[in-house]
């Protein structure tokens, strides 16, 4: 199984997939790491990225997950999978991929972002970011959680979940 842990900015993906990650023992990418040096930049200076920004950066966040499909290997990745054409790049040609949407409120993504020093991402781009969110619908590959019951309740709710999709 391939899981990709989506959001918008500050939904904690990251947190999140990191446990997951060690409490599976499967492979970890953090999807941010894949972003260009040039997409960190215009982020940083509160420009939200296009779609054409975005478009090598999934190109390769799909390579990634192609790599472990291949080697029938599974694997966590962060991606906050926006919209629903991100979604059909990063699931094309991988059956067993699924997503782990978290999906919390507004106040409490103001209230993580507000406290992420040093982040490139900036407070400023999460109007740009829920503006953009196309949330996922009527797919058995989609789970969704709002994001802050305890990360070992979301843990256990992932894992018997992906029991019931194998």
């Amino acid at each position: 199984m391939i899981v990709i842990v989506m959001g918008v900015s500050g939904s904690g993906k990251s947190y999140l997939a990191e446990r997951l990650a060690q409490v599976t023992a499967w492979p970890f990418a953090e999807g941010d790491d894949f972003h260009s040096a040039s997409n960190k930049a215009k982020m940083a200076a509160r420009t939200p990225l296009t779609d054409e920004d975005r478009a090598p950066w999934l190109a390769s966040l799909h390579a990634q997950l192609m790599a472990w499909h291949e080697q029938n290997q599974p694997g966590i990745l962060t991606c906050s999978a926006l919209k629903a054409s991100y979604r059909e790049t990063l699931a094309a040609g991988i059956p067993e991929l699924r997503f782990v949407w978290l999906d919390p409120s507004r106040a409490i993504l103001e209230q993580r972002v507000a406290h992420r020093p040093g982040h490139y991402m900036p407070a400023a781009l999460l109007d740009s970011q829920l503006a953009t969110l196309e949330p996922p619908t009527g797919s058995e590959r989609f789970l969704r959680l709002d994001g802050t019951e305890p990360v070992e309740q979301a843990i256990a709710t992932i894992l018997a979940w992906l029991e019931e999709q194998d």
